[in-house]
C-alpha cells in the first residue's frame, strides 16, 4: 500500500463525486426496484429482468450517454423487450416516472466528506472529475455546497484512458503526484493507472453494477492506496 506524506510537497487530487463524495446509485437501485415490482413478469425472475436491463443500459450509454435521459430510454427499452402488452402513452409516463423519482432527491452528502475536504483543499490542488450529463452533474454540484473546495470541476462524458491523458495535458499535471480518488475501479481507479497516474481506491457499497471491474495492480512507478473510507485521505495526504 502506498503512503503519502506532506513532506512530498503538494499533490494533484483527482476527485470523482458520484458515490464518492455524495450519494447516488442507490437512488437508481430503489427506482429499479420499483421497476421490476411494476412489471411483475410472470416467467422472469427479477434476477433476469436485471439482466436484461444491464444489457440494455450498455447499450443505451452508447448512444444515449449518462444521466437520467439514458436511465429512463434503458427502461423503457427493457419493458418494451419483457412485456406482453403495448407501451401506452400512461405506461410510458408510469416508467418516466420511475426515472425521474432520482431526481428529485436532495443531494445526501457522505460522511465526513466536507471536512476531509476542507482539509485537503489547504494542502493539495483539488479538481473534481465526474462523469455524466453535463446539466444533472452541475446542478448536483451547485448544489452539494462542496464547490468552493475545488480550483477546477471536469465533467466528462466517459473517463477512460484518453480522457485522464486530456485533463493531465489541459492543466498541465505531473504524473507522478496525480492521485484519481474514486469508488470505481472500471471509471476511477484502472484508467487512471493505465494512464500513468496514481490512484485512491475508496469503496462504495453500492457502486453500479456496470462499474465493476477487479482492480487492477499498480505497476511502478504508479501507486495505488486503498482506504475504507473518504475520511481517511487525511491520514495519507
Amino acid at each position: 500500500m502506498a503512503e503519502v506524506t506532506n513532506s512530498n510537497g503538494a499533490q494533484t487530487l483527482l476527485i470523482d463525486a458520484d458515490d464518492t463524495l455524495w450519494e447516488n446509485n442507490i437512488y437508481f437501485e430503489r427506482a429499479i426496484a420499483n421497476f421490476i415490482s411494476f412489471l411483475n413478469h410472470h416467467e422472469y425472475s427479477p434476477q433476469q429482468v436485471r439482466e436484461v436491463l444491464n444489457q440494455v443500459e450498455t447499450e443505451s450509454i452508447v448512444t444515449h450517454g449518462y444521466g437520467l435521459h439514458s436511465f429512463a430510454h434503458s427502461l423503457v427499452e427493457t419493458f418494451e423487450r419483457l412485456a406482453v402488452e403495448p407501451l401506452t402513452p400512461a405506461l410510458h409516463e408510469t416508467i418516466h416516472g420511475f426515472a425521474h423519482t432520482v431526481a428529485d432527491h436532495p443531494v445526501e452528502i457522505l460522511p465526513g466528506v466536507p471536512e476531509t475536504l476542507q482539509y485537503l483543499s489547504d494542502r493539495h490542488h483539488l479538481i473534481m472529475m465526474t462523469k455524466g450529463a453535463m446539466a444533472e452533474q452541475s446542478g448536483k454540484i451547485e448544489r452539494s455546497g462542496l464547490k468552493e473546495y475545488f480550483a477546477a470541476v471536469e465533467i466528462v462524458a466517459e473517463k477512460d484512458t484518453s480522457t485522464y491523458h486530456t485533463v493531465v495535458s489541459k492543466y498541465g499535471l505531473a504524473s507522478d503526484c496525480t492521485w484519481m480518488v474514486g469508488n470505481s475501479p472500471k471509471s476511477d481507479i484502472n484508467p487512471a493507472l493505465a494512464a500513468g497516474l496514481n490512484a485512491v481506491f475508496v469503496p462504495h457499497g453500492n457502486t453500479w453494477i456496470l462499474e465493476h471491474e477487479e482492480v487492477t495492480p499498480a505497476q511502478p512507478p504508479c501507486r495505488l492506496l486503498v482506504v475504507e473510507k473518504f475520511v481517511q485521505l487525511q491520514e495519507y495526504f
